[in-house]
C-alpha cells in the first residue's frame, strides 16, 4: 500500500512540474522566439515609442481627424460582452444611430445631392421650431426624458455644471422632489429633464455645449455654453430634422458604421465604411494642415489601401482595415491633430 501512496504522490509530483512548469516555460520560450509581437499581446506604438494599445481591442476615438470604430455596447471594454437589448422603435437606439449619421451623411438626390445634411439640420434647429411650435430644446427634453438624463451623465463636467444650476434654481429643485417624493434627495442626472426645461426658457433656441479651452493659469479648462451651431447641435438634433423630413433621400450607410458590436474585440471596420468617413477625415486634416482636401484625401485613401485585409489573402470575404493601425500612420505622417 505505501508503494502505491509512494507512486502516486511521485505521478503527482512530475505531472505539476510538467504542466506548471516545463509547459508554460516551453510556450513561452517559443513564444518569446518565434511570436514576440503576438506574445507581447500585439502592442502597437505611437510616434513616442510608447505602447497606445492592442491591435487585437477596439478603443473609442472621438476627433474627426481619426477613423471611428464600429460602435461598441459595451464602451470598448475588452473584458466584456453586452448588448444594447434596445429595439428597433426605441428613441434611444435611433438616437445613437442618428448621432453616427449625422457628420457623415449626404442627400442623395436634389439639387442638393452630394452635399452633407448637417449644415441644413443646423439652420433648421436656428429658426427654433419643431412641427409648428416654439422651443426645440425644450420639447426634446420633455419628450425624451432617458435623453435628456443621458446627456448628465455623459461627461462628469456635464453633472457639475446641472449642480451649479441647482444652487440658483431652489424651486425648480423643490417642485421636482413635490412631484417625485421617492426622490427626496435627487442627483443630477435625475433633474435632467428639469434643467433642460429651465435651460430652454433662459436660452431660448440654444443648447449647452461643452468647449474646451485655456483657463487664466494656462492651463486646459472646460466651460458649458449656449450655442445654436456645430457638430453637438447636429448630431443631438439630427433625428428630430429627419422626423420633419421624411421624404429627403440620403446617402445609403455601411451596416458596421451603425451597428454596435457586442464586445470590445472588434478593431477592424470594412473598407467600406472607411471610405465613407474619408471625405470627413480629409477634409479635417487639410483644415488643419491647410492643404488641398482633395489632395489630402488621394493620399489618406492610399493609407488605407496599403493597412487593407481580407481573410485568406483576399481570396474571401470583403477588406477591412485596422483602425488603430490607420490612425497611427496618420498621425505619424501628419503629426498630433490640432
Amino acid at each position: 500500500m505505501f508503494r502505491t501512496i509512494w507512486k502516486s504522490i511521485v505521478l503527482l509530483f512530475l505531472s505539476v512540474i510538467a504542466c506548471c512548469i516545463l509547459y508554460p516555460i516551453a510556450l513561452w520560450a517559443v513564444g518569446q522566439t518565434f511570436f514576440p509581437f503576438q506574445a507581447g499581446g500585439s502592442m502597437l506604438n505611437g510616434p513616442d515609442g510608447k505602447p497606445v494599445g492592442s491591435k487585437l481591442i477596439a478603443q473609442p476615438f472621438t476627433k474627426d481627424e481619426y477613423f471611428q470604430p464600429r460602435p461598441s455596447a459595451c464602451s470598448y471594454d475588452a473584458t466584456a460582452s453586452a448588448s444594447s437589448t434596445l429595439s428597433t422603435n426605441n428613441y434611444q437606439l435611433r438616437d445613437r444611430v442618428a448621432r453616427s449619421l449625422a457628420p457623415l451623411v449626404n442627400y442623395k438626390s436634389g439639387p442638393n445631392a452630394g452635399k452633407p445634411v448637417a449644415p441644413d439640420v443646423e439652420i433648421w434647429f436656428q429658426k427654433n421650431q419643431y412641427q409648428g411650435k416654439p422651443d426645440i430644446v425644450g420639447q426634446w427634453a420633455s419628450a425624451h426624458n432617458a435623453l435628456a438624463t443621458a446627456w448628465v451623465k455623459a461627461d462628469p463636467s456635464h453633472g457639475k455644471f446641472v449642480e451649479e444650476w441647482e444652487k440658483t434654481h431652489a424651486d425648480d429643485v423643490a417642485k421636482f422632489i413635490k412631484d417625485n417624493p421617492a426622490t427626496p434627495e435627487p442627483q443630477p442626472a435625475d433633474l435632467g429633464p428639469v434643467f433642460f426645461a429651465s435651460y430652454a426658457s433662459e436660452h431660448p433656441g440654444m443648447f449647452p455645449v461643452t468647449n474646451t479651452g485655456t483657463g487664466p493659469d494656462g492651463k486646459p479648462q472646460t466651460t458649458i455654453d449656449p450655442a445654436n451651431s456645430g457638430s453637438e447641435i447636429q448630431s443631438t438634433f439630427f433625428l428630430m430634422w429627419r422626423e420633419e423630413n421624411p421624404d429627403v433621400e440620403m446617402t445609403e450607410v455601411p451596416g458596421d458604421l451603425v451597428t454596435s458590436s457586442g464586445s470590445g474585440l472588434d478593431p477592424h471596420i470594412t473598407m467600406e465604411n472607411a471610405l465613407f468617413q474619408l471625405d470627413r477625415v480629409a477634409a479635417k486634416w487639410a483644415d488643419d494642415l491647410k492643404r488641398d482636401p482633395a489632395q489630402m484625401g488621394a493620399e489618406i485613401k492610399k493609407i488605407l489601401d496599403k493597412n487593407a485585409q481580407a481573410p485568406w489573402e483576399g481570396l474571401i470575404g470583403e477588406k477591412f482595415v485596422n483602425v488603430l493601425e490607420v490612425n497611427l500612420e496618420l498621425v505619424k505622417k501628419y503629426g498630433q491633430p490640432s
